[in-house]
């Protein structure tokens, strides 16, 4: 009987030390899962915190072949003022020069002489009836541009680049005209080089509304003219329209866009054409009344390549 007890004894001590194995193994198990879940619980919230909370603006390209994200480098930069609104010139030559690293090329003007001429991005390239890039453009290429003056550079708003007959439009003073032959030379803004047109039986020249003579155009006169180029033969003038003889009146009425009181220069916006007009005062005249935005009315004589100013009034809005 007492062997008997102890080895009931001992059985139940192992069979008692077996089970508590197992279930200290089945906590043990329990903890490290636990443990191990929320391990990889910090782990994603972690990863997720290191995530932006955006994606970026700026474009990306990824490459089909590649991993490598590309951005495009055109996105970094700023983008170009709009083209000043302002009337524009024609003008048509060849090009003798084209610097594609500063947007720039020298043209042989249509009548003598050459100018730099700036373009951009902004520029308009029409080769034929066809809207190109500035990459159609080539040395030696007969060319015709709508150019504005921009902080005192002449840039082209528009190039149109034809195989077949060039034309141009150019304003400026009258130097000569040789009735002889036909021909009228003159001097403006863009070029340095005296331009050359001649006239023939075709050529209509006007003077406000009216048809005139050529003997009209005088030097000192203002003109504008609308030419055609020939190869070999030089330019011809289509139509030649006298703005201003010298020491003729005229009268503008308008807006008075802006005033420079030290050197007499006003700017006036004219209520019959839209156009904006030069006209100097005499620095000593009464300017209290004068403000930008005043409607004025002045009688101005043209003298010398340009407006002065001979009587100058404010006039003051009627009351309704």
């Amino acid at each position: 009987m007492k062997r008997t007890s102890t080895t009931t004894f001992l059985s139940i001590a192992v069979l008692g030390g077996t089970l508590g194995g197992a279930a200290w193994g089945q906590a043990a198990s329990s903890l490290a899962a636990t443990s191990s879940a929320a391990e990889t619980g910090a782990v994603s919230a972690a990863a997720s915190a290191a995530e932006p909370a955006s994606t970026p603006s700026t474009p990306i390209r990824h490459d089909a072949d590649s991993s490598v994200a590309t951005v495009d480098p055109a996105s970094l930069l700023p983008d170009l003022p709009p083209v000043p609104s302002v009337k524009a010139t024609e003008i048509g030559g060849t090009i003798s020069k084209l610097d594609r690293a500063r947007d720039r090329m020298t043209v042989n003007v249509f009548g003598g002489g050459h100018m730099m001429v700036l373009f951009d991005p902004r520029t308009r390239v029409v080769v034929g009836s066809a809207e190109e890039s500035s990459d159609a453009l080539r040395e030696g290429a007969r060319v015709h541009f709508d150019t504005i003056l921009d902080h005192g550079t002449v840039f082209a708003r528009t190039i149109r680049v034809s195989a077949g007959e060039a034309q141009g439009e150019t304003q400026g003073i009258v130097m000569d005209y040789r009735a002889d032959r036909g021909e009228l030379s003159m001097r403006d803004a863009m070029s340095p080089a005296p331009v050359r047109v001649r006239l023939t039986a075709s050529t209509r020249i006007t003077n406000g509304d009216h048809a005139v003579a050529a003997d009209n155009l005088s030097a000192g006169s203002l003109v504008s003219v609308k030419f055609y180029n020939q190869a070999g033969s030089g330019n011809f003038a289509r139509e030649v329209s006298v703005l201003a003889l010298p020491g003729a009146p005229y009268t503008f009425t308008g807006q008075l866009v802006s005033l420079n009181l030290s050197t007499g220069l006003l700017v006036l916006e004219s209520a019959t054409d839209g156009k904006t007009y030069e006209i100097f005062m005499d620095t000593s005249s009464d300017t209290n009344e004068l403000r930008p935005g005043a409607n004025v009315a002045v009688v101005a004589t043209f003298e010398q390549s340009r407006y002065v100013a001979r009587t100058l009034n404010v006039l003051v809005p009627q009351a309704k």
